[in-house]
């Protein structure tokens, strides 16, 4: 957030939810929910890299991509008690409520 802008991240994986495909998923929510913007925006823009996916996928644990400056302990604990039912209600939201496919991208604006 900030005085122009804020930003949030609803998940629509089109694959089941299981650990192991939502490493980056559940980095984002993690940051979102224990992170100051600045470093929010600087850790989203690592992740969103597609090095950063495919280490992941290869086993790289998510905490190497933390930033100077993340409060690296908060972080981890939350990402790693973060369970999978927050991802499938944002799916569930996505696919019911906002009538997109599975893994279907969207941008909702709400404007001032």
């Amino acid at each position: 957030t900030s005085s122009h802008t804020r930003v949030g991240i609803l998940n629509n994986p089109s694959s089941k939810i299981q650990e192991d495909n939502t490493a980056i998923a559940r980095g984002i929510l993690a940051a979102f929910l224990t992170q100051n913007n600045s470093n929010l925006k600087s850790f989203l823009s690592k992740l969103s890299k597609e090095e950063t996916a495919k280490s992941l996928a290869a086993g790289t644990k998510i905490v190497k991509f933390l930033i100077p400056g993340m409060d690296g302990n908060t972080f981890e604990k939350k990402y790693n008690t973060l369970g999978l039912d927050l991802i499938k209600t944002h799916q569930m939201f996505c696919q019911e409520v906002l009538k997109l496919l599975p893994g279907q991208m969207a941008v909702i604006s709400n404007g001032r």
